[in-house]
C-alpha cells in the first residue's frame, strides 16, 4: 500500500498496542489471547481464506456468556482509536494526504487565477460568504462526554509525539499518558446508561463549542486572511462573520415530547451562561496581557485617570461578565437575581474591545492587538452573547391543531375540514388585523398550550439568540402562514425565518408551487422583507423513494425555488439537512456543495452537522479548521465559477433514471409482503429502541411499522448488518436499464461534465465499499427463518449487479478508484468491524431466545451496536 499511509498506519498500530496491554493488565493473557486470535483470523479471512473464517465464525458462536462483553468491548476500542488516529492523520504534519495537502483556500485562488475570474469579484463573493453551521443531536451519536474528552487528550498526545526534538524522557512521559488515557477510557462506560435529556444534548454541543469552536473560528478566520492577504492583497474585515452556529439542541421538538417551552428557555439560559463563561475567561487573559499605558484619546476617555487604561477598561468588563454569569445561574436555578450590571448586547462586549484594538494600533502597538484581542473580537462577531442561536422545530399538524381548536371554540367551523383558499384568506385576515385573536378566557387542550408556550417563549428573548422556526412536513402555504400568526399572537416582535422543511417526494415537487403562491400574498412578501429561508429535507425523501429518485427531487426542487425566489426579487437561503450517511445526503462537503444547481449558493449556505459528524468534521481544533477551509472554499467556487446547467437531455433520462429506481425501490420495500419481517429478523432494528442513544422516540408512532419508522434508526439498523439498503436500493437497477437501453454513452459524458451526477456515483461507490456481502449473508443464516433466505440472496443479488452497473459507467476496475485515502481508511477498520459484525448476530440469536436476556447480553449487544456505529462512520 502506499507509503503516505505509513504513519497512519504506525500510530493504529502503537494505540492497538497500548489497548492491547490495558486488556491484559484488566482481564488477564487469556482474554487478550482470545481478542488476538479473533483479530489475526479476521485480517486472514478479509485476505479471502475461507478456512479462516469459518475458524472466526466458530470462535465467536463458542465465546462464553462471560467473554461477550470484554470481547465486544475491545474490537470497540479499536475502532475508537483507529478513527481518532485517522482523524488525527488528516492533520499530521506526516500527511501528504489531500486533505491538508494543498491548502482547500490554496486550490480554490489557483483555480480563481486560471478562470481569469476578476479581483472585483473575488472580493464580493468573500464579502457575502455565509456558512451556518447547525449543530443537531443525533441518536447515533454513541459517545459520551467523559470519552470525547478523552479522545481530545489523545490527539495532543499523538501530536507530541510528532516532534523530532522530543528527548527519550519526554517520548516516554508522553506515552505513558497514551496508556493512561486508554486505560481510563477501558475502564469507563462506553455507553450511557440513561436516555440522554434535551438538556444533557445541549451541554454535548456546549462542549464542543467550548473544546473546539471557540479556538478553531479564530484560528480559521487568521488562516482565512493569511490567505486573502497573499492572493488578493486584501485583509479580512475585522466585523466578518463567515460562519456562525445554530444549534436544534432544546428547540428541535418534532416528534420529541421531551423538549417543551420550558427545556427551549432552560437551554437559552444554558447558551448565554456558557457564552459569559467563555469571554470571561478570554478577558481575564487580556487583563494580564495588555498592561500597556500608551493610549488614544477614545481610549483615555474610556478609562478616565487609570495610569493602566487598557486594563481598566477589560476589569470593568470583567465584572460585568462576572455579574452576567452569577444572574444567569440564578435564573437557571430558579432564583430571583437582579439584572443590572450585566451584558445583554453584542454592543456592550464588541465596543470597549474594539475602541482598545484601535487604540493600539493607532500607538504603533498593532502586533499585540492582532494577537489573543483579535480573536476575542471575531469570536464576538461569530458567537454574539448566546454561543450559538437556537432554532425552533415543529411538525406542521402541531400548529394547525392549535388554530382548528381555536376557531371552533370561537364558533367559526373546524380549520382543518377547511380548503386550503380558505385557510389562506382566514390566516391572512387575521395577520393583517389589529386586534388579538386569542380569547383571554380560553383555556386550550395540554398540546395546544404547549405550542403556544413555545411561541411565548420566542417572543421573551431577543432576535440575536434565535435561528429559524423549521416547520417539518411542511406541504402547504397555509403550514408557512400559521407559524407567523401563532408567532404574532404570542407577541413576538420581530421577524423570524419560518422555514418551511420539504421532506418526502411529493413534497418536493410542490415546493415551487407552495413558495410561489406565498409570493403572490401581498402581506407576505411585505413582511418577509425579501428574505425567504426554505429548508430541504434528505432522509424522509429518501425513505420515501430511494436515494436516487430523492437526489434528483431534491436538486429539482433547489432548482425551480431559485427560480421562483430570483423572478420574485427576494433572496433564498437553501437549508439543507443532510447527515453523515449517503441516505440523508452525506458526501464529502466539497463534492455535495459544488454538485448542487447553479446559484443555489447564492444566499449562503445553512447546513445540519449531526451527531457523530460533529465530532469526527468538527470536533477538534485543527481539524475544525481544516472543515471551514473546506465549505468555505467550496462555496466560493460554487458562486464564483458555478457547475454547467444540465443539459435537456440530461434531465429527460435523470427523469427516467428517477421513475425507474423509485419503482424499484418502492417494490422492495412497499410491495413485498416478506420485506418488513425481513428486516425486522435480518438488523437489530427492534433492539435499537432500547439503546439509550438520542432523547428522541425512534417512532413518531409508537405503533406503527416501517412506515412510522424515523429515517435515521432506518438507515442505522440497515448500516449494521451492512447490507446498507436504504443508501443503493433502486439506483443501480435504474442504471442498469439505462444502459439496457442504449443510453451508456449518455451516463458516461454525464458522469463525466455533471457534478451532480458524478457525485450520487461517487456517494454510491463509496457505499459498496462499505457493504460486505458475506457479513449480511451470515445475518440472515443466524437470524432469519429460512422461508426468508431468497429474499436476502436477492437483495445481495442485485447489490452486485448495481456495483457492476456503476463501475461500467464511470470506467473503473475497482470501487473508489478516485479515492484511494477513502478505500484505506473503510479498509482499515474493516478487520475491527467484521469480528463485531458477527459477535452482534451471536448475540441477537442468544439474545431472541431468552425471555428475559441478561444484563450482561444486553450490555454487549449495545456495545457491537455503538462499535459498528464507529467503525462505519457516517451511519445514520
Amino acid at each position: 500500500m502506499n507509503e503516505k499511509y505509513s504513519a497512519l498506519r504506525s500510530n493504529v498500530s502503537m494505540l492497538g498496542h497500548m489497548l492491547g496491554t490495558t486488556i491484559k493488565d484488566a482481564h488477564g493473557e487469556a482474554l487478550l489471547g482470545k481478542v488476538e486470535t479473533i483479530r489475526k483470523l479476521s485480517k486472514s479471512a478479509r485476505a479471502g481464506s475461507q478456512d479462516d473464517r469459518a475458524k472466526l465464525i466458530d470462535e465467536l458462536q463458542n465465546l462464553p456468556d462471560d467473554q461477550l462483553l470484554p470481547v465486544a468491548r475491545a474490537f470497540s476500542q479499536f475502532l475508537n482509536l483507529t478513527n481518532i488516529a485517522e482523524q488525527y492523520h488528516t492533520v499530521s504534519r506526516h500527511s501528504e494526504e489531500h486533505i491538508c495537502s494543498p491548502d482547500s483556500i490554496d486550490a480554490l485562488f489557483a483555480k480563481l487565477d486560471e478562470q481569469d475570474i476578476s479581483q472585483f469579484d473575488s472580493i464580493q463573493a468573500i464579502r457575502d460568504l455565509n456558512i451556518d453551521l447547525v449543530l443537531t443531536a443525533h441518536p447515533t451519536e454513541i459517545a459520551r462526554r467523559t470519552m470525547i474528552h478523552k479522545l481530545v487528550q489523545i490527539n495532543k498526545c499523538l501530536s507530541k509525539l510528532e516532534l523530532s526534538e522530543l528527548s527519550a524522557c519526554e517520548r516516554q512521559r508522553v506515552e505513558r499518558r497514551l496508556e493512561q488515557l486508554i486505560a481510563q477510557a477501558w475502564h469507563s462506560d462506553v455507553i450511557r446508561k440513561q436516555r440522554p435529556t434535551p438538556l444533557d444534548e445541549a451541554k454535548w454541543g456546549f462542549a464542543v463549542v467550548e473544546n473546539s469552536l471557540w479556538h478553531a473560528v479564530p484560528e480559521f478566520l487568521r488562516h482565512f486572511d493569511e490567505k486573502l492577504t497573499a492572493h488578493l492583497g486584501e485583509r479580512l474585515p475585522i466585523d466578518a462573520a463567515p460562519v456562525t452556529f445554530s444549534s436544534w439542541m432544546g428547540g428541535d421538538r418534532d416528534g420529541n415530547p421531551f423538549v417543551t417551552s420550558e427545556v427551549t428557555r432552560e437551554v437559552l439560559l444554558l447558551s448565554r451562561w456558557k457564552a459569559a463563561d467563555l469571554y470571561l475567561q478570554d478577558v481575564k487573559e487580556l487583563v494580564s496581557e495588555l498592561s500597556m499605558v500608551k493610549c488614544n484619546d477614545e481610549v483615555r476617555e474610556l478609562a478616565g485617570d487609570e495610569h493602566e487604561p487598557y486594563r481598566a477598561i477589560l476589569k470593568d468588563l470583567r465584572a460585568k461578565l462576572t455579574n452576567t454569569r452569577d444572574v444567569l445561574d440564578a435564573k437557571i436555578k430558579g432564583l430571583d437575581a437582579p439584572s443590572f450590571g450585566i451584558i445583554n448586547d453584542i454592543e456592550q462586549l464588541w465596543n470597549p474591545l474594539y475602541a482598545c484594538y484601535q487604540s493600539l494600533h493607532d500607538c504603533d502597538m498593532g502586533i499585540i492587538a492582532d494577537g489573543l484581542l483579535l480573536d476575542v473580537l471575531r469570536r464576538i462577531k461569530c458567537f454574539g452573547v448566546h454561543l450559538v442561536r437556537l432554532d425552533i422545530r415543529q411538525e406542521s399538524t402541531r400548529h394547525s391543531n392549535v388554530i382548528s381548536e381555536l376557531t371552533r371554540y370561537l364558533g367559526l367551523g373546524d380549520y382543518d375540514q377547511w380548503s386550503e383558499q380558505d385557510k389562506v384568506a382566514f390566516l391572512v385576515r387575521e395577520l393583517s388585523s389589529k386586534r388579538p385573536l386569542l380569547p383571554r378566557d380560553w383555556e386550550p387542550s395540554a398540546e395546544v398550550k404547549e405550542v403556544i408556550d413555545t411561541c411565548k417563549a420566542i417572543a421573551d428573548q431577543p432576535r440575536e439568540a434565535l435561528g429559524a422556526y423549521v416547520i417539518s412536513m411542511a406541504r402547504t402555504a397555509s403550514d408557512v402562514l400559521a407559524v407567523h400568526l401563532l408567532l404574532q399572537e404570542a407577541g413576538c416582535k420581530f421577524r423570524m425565518d419560518v422555514c418551511p422543511l420539504f421532506e418526502t417526494l411529493e413534497d418536493l415537487n410542490n415546493a415551487e408551487s407552495v413558495i410561489k403562491q406565498l409570493m403572490s400574498i401581498d402581506w407576505y412578501r411585505g413582511y418577509i422583507q425579501n428574505h425567504q429561508m426554505v429548508m430541504i429535507g434528505y432522509s424522509d425523501s429518501a425513505k420515501d423513494a430511494g436515494v436516487m429518485a430523492a437526489g434528483w427531487a431534491q436538486y429539482h426542487a433547489m432548482e425551480s425555488l431559485v427560480n421562483v425566489c430570483e423572478e420574485a426579487a427576494v433572496e433564498l437561503t437553501l437549508f439543507h439537512g443532510r447527515g453523515g450517511s449517503i441516505g440523508r445526503g452525506g458526501a464529502p462537503a466539497h463534492a455535495a456543495l459544488l454538485s448542487q444547481p447553479p446559484r443555489s449558493l447564492k444566499g449562503g449556505l445553512r447546513v445540519t452537522e449531526q451527531g457523530e459528524m460533529i465530532r469526527f468534521k468538527l470536533g477538534l481544533p485543527e481539524v475544525a479548521v481544516n472543515s471551514l477551509s473546506l465549505y468555505a472554499s467550496a462555496i466560493l467556487e460554487a458562486n464564483l465559477m458555478p457547475p454547467p446547467q444540465p443539459k435537456q437531455e440530461w434531465r429527460e433520462l435523470m427523469d427516467v433514471l428517477s421513475e425507474v429506481s423509485c419503482d424499484a425501490y418502492r417494490d422492495v420495500v412497499r410491495g413485498n409482503e416478506e420485506f418488513v419481517p425481513y428486516f425486522r429478523a435480518a438488523t437489530p432494528e427492534l433492539e435499537l429502541g432500547k439503546l439509550p442513544l438520542g432523547s428522541r422516540p425512534a417512532k413518531r408512532n409508537p405503533k406503527g411499522g416501517v412506515e412510522s419508522l424515523r429515517a435515521i434508526p432506518w438507515i442505522f439498523a440497515w448500516s449494521q448488518n451492512r447490507l446498507i439498503l436504504p443508501a443503493w436500493l433502486g439506483a443501480g437497477e435504474a442504471i442498469q436499464f439505462s444502459i439496457d437501453k442504449g443510453h451508456a454513452p449518455q451516463l458516461e459524458e454525464m458522469c463525466r461534465e455533471w457534478p451532480f451526477f458524478s457525485t450520487r456515483l461517487g456517494m454510491l461507490e463509496m457505499v459498496f465499499t462499505k457493504t460486505n456481502i458475506g457479513i449480511a449473508e451470515y445475518y440472515d443464516q443466524r437470524l432469519t427463518d429460512k422461508s426468508l433466505w431468497p429474499m436476502g440472496q436477492k437483495l445481495r443479488d442485485q447489490l452486485q449487479q448495481d456495483i457492476k452497473a456503476v463501475l461500467t459507467v464511470e470506467n473503473s476496475a475497482h470501487l473508489m478508484e478516485q479515492n484511494p485515502w477513502g478505500a484505506e481508511s473503510i479498509r482499515l477498520r474493516n478487520i475491527y468491524v467484521e469480528p463485531l459484525n458477527m459477535l452482534q448476530a451471536e448475540l441477537l440469536y442468544r439474545t431472541r431466545r431468552q425471555e428475559t436476556p441478561s444484563p450482561m447480553l444486553e450490555e454487549a449487544l449495545m456495545v457491537t451496536i455503538a462499535g459498528i456505529a464507529t467503525g462505519m462512520r457516517n451511519t445514520g
